[in-house]
């Protein structure tokens, strides 16, 4: 009976290595977008995500560990675990098991208080470089995309230079949704006759694939866009060949665009309109902005 016991003791020990060492290989060699960061906004997420989890871990980890020592020394056949049926406090014990977590609670409180004003979404990048502005209206069920200044629109690509502070203003003209780009940052909803901010950037060059991090009817998974990033010089070529493209977007032409589709192709436009994104904004509280007057 004790060999046997001894053997399943071992088997145990055995599988929690086995399934420690496989979540550790996973986490190195799947990529994970959100614990892959490629911006400082995503940076200072990931920095404050692992703190976190692991000052938790200084209380579950043990947890765990105790709960198994404990099941294995005072089970009903150990006859060498001290018996001791009228035990019923120990303030050294009180002391661990409520001052450590209390501790811990007041450090999470205190580092998640400073980064909630931190990474304020509404917060601009502080930078030595112009920030560009890209208005963003969530669609049934694509993004659009406007760059305002640069008098460009384009559907489900989004094209920025790295290291330079990006201001999403956003907004919906669909069921409320939820612009994400894992990479770079946090997500924020995006709603009609209403405005939201994120501010953003790359560091790394390369591109990001961004979301809908909020259901929004059977074209959902569809609502999927690519964020890339380039040297300065790319981008404003990029820029260019936009504002030489074919396609035109005016009023009408963005009514026709907003009406419900899946799965829709990346496209580029010259933009006719300039005050589309406020148009969009207004045009459900102001009948009268609705007929584009």
């Amino acid at each position: 009976m004790t060999m046997k016991r001894g053997y399943k003791v071992l088997l145990y020990a055995l599988l929690i290595v086995a399934i420690l060492f496989l979540g550790i290989v996973y986490l190195t060699q799947v990529d994970i977008v959100v614990l892959n960061p490629k911006g400082l906004i995503g940076q200072k997420q990931s920095d404050l995500f692992w703190l976190s989890t692991n000052l938790m871990l200084l209380v579950v980890i043990p947890v765990f560990i105790l709960t198994f020592v404990i099941v294995w020394k005072y089970r009903a056949d150990n006859k060498k675990a001290e018996y001791k049926p009228d035990w019923n406090h120990s303030t050294l014990a009180e002391i661990i098991w409520w001052g450590i977590p209390c501790i811990i609670i007041v450090i999470l409180s205190v580092v998640n208080w400073i980064a909630c004003y931190d990474l304020d979404p509404f917060k601009p990048i502080v930078s030595d470089k112009k920030p560009i502005t890209i208005q963003v209206v969530a669609l049934d069920w694509k993004w659009l995309f406007i760059y305002p200044d640069q008098k460009i629109a384009t559907v489900n690509f989004i094209q920025i230079p790295i290291d330079t502070p990006i201001n999403f203003v956003i907004t919906a003209d669909a069921p409320m949704n939820s612009f994400w780009i894992p990479q770079l940052g946090g997500q924020i909803f995006a709603m009609p006759a209403m405005r939201t901010e994120l501010h953003l950037n790359a560091s790394e060059i390369g591109e990001y694939r961004g979301v809908s991090a909020n259901l929004s009817g059977k074209g959902f998974s569809g609502m999927v866009f690519w964020t890339k990033a380039t040297s300065e010089v790319d981008f404003e070529k990029w820029i260019s060949e936009v504002q030489s493209s074919e396609q035109a977007l005016d009023l009408d032409g963005y009514k026709l665009l907003a009406q419900p589709s899946e799965n829709n192709p990346v496209a580029y436009y010259r933009l006719l309109y300039p005050g589309l994104f406020d148009w969009v904004v207004m045009k459900d509280m102001m009948p009268e902005v609705s007929h584009g007057h």
